[in-house]
């Protein structure tokens, strides 16, 4: 006889809702205080202040409080559905939850002297967490969804103490090296379709040769000349929650993939040019 506990409660399960709310506030306690000393610890303490980084980076890293924010809401909200909650009152639970730890993380960079409250972070992280919700009250399922991938750039050596200098540094911090997509089907509007519902085209987004997060152009000390470029994305993806698996290992070995794209051939524009990408 199969399990029963990773399978959903039906009605609400009280031990369950206690268990989740348990973790939830654990984890948020958890990496607040840890954040508080190891990453903002060695900078000045200073009176609440904000400042505006909208420009910076071309808004990658907004992108990224998008994508972050929308798998936080989708990652509680899974929690309480497993709970029993249905799926209105989850949705907006995971949505609530992860924006007010987002925004938790927020008044840090606001306390801190070498960064500020970000008003743009905050409605990124805002975004992402109505792109969650709105779906579930609206259709009870994700048509549109966020994902991730990440294929090592040739720009972190010239920058290592911005871009990352290990491989964990460069994955969070080289955003020459990410792309965020938005994956979706092309008939996701029709029922009944001869289209595999779990072939999905996705739309995405990174930028190209972006040393300095204000700055354009960078010239390195061997003289090397970059000039900063947005790049749009098309490519396929798979959609593994569509697929027909009934093996729960083969459901949790792809179940990465429903935040990491799958590798596929991409076209790319720059700009200036449309060129190929091998895998993307």
């Amino acid at each position: 006889m199969k399990s029963q506990f990773f399978l959903k409660a039906d009605t609400l399960n009280k031990a369950r809702t206690i268990s989740a709310t348990a973790i939830t506030a654990s984890a948020w306690t958890g990496s607040f205080v840890g954040l508080s000393k190891i990453w903002y610890e060695d900078y000045e303490k200073t009176k609440l202040h904000s400042f505006n980084d909208l420009n910076n980076w071309m808004q990658m890293d907004k992108v990224g409080h998008i994508y972050s924010s929308y798998h936080f809401s989708q990652q509680i909200s899974k929690m309480y559905r497993w709970s029993g909650v249905n799926y209105r009152k989850a949705a907006v639970i995971g949505s609530v939850v992860s924006w007010g730890y987002l925004f938790s993380i927020e008044l840090l960079d606001g306390k801190s002297s070498n960064w500020g409250f970000s008003w743009s972070d905050l409605g990124a992280n805002t975004l992402g967490n109505a792109l969650y919700c709105s779906q579930e009250l609206i259709a009870k399922k994700q048509h549109f969804k966020l994902k991730f991938s990440y294929f090592p750039s040739e720009y972190a050596q010239y920058r290592p103490n911005v871009l990352g200098n290990t491989f964990p540094e460069k994955l969070l911090k080289d955003y020459n090296a990410q792309t965020y997509w938005l994956c979706f089907s092309p008939v996701f509007f029709k029922k009944e379709s001869k289209f595999p519902k779990w072939i999905n085209l996705a739309i995405g987004y990174s930028v190209d040769q972006k040393l300095v997060g204000d700055l354009d152009v960078f010239t390195s000390p061997d003289g090397k000349f970059f000039q900063a470029k947005r790049e749009f994305a098309l490519s396929l993806d798979i959609d593994v929650k569509a697929l027909n698996i009934k093996k729960q290992w083969l459901k949790s070995l792809l179940s990465p993939f429903n935040s990491i794209k799958f590798p596929f051939p991409s076209l790319n524009y720059n700009g200036t040019n449309f060129y190929a990408k091998l895998f993307q």
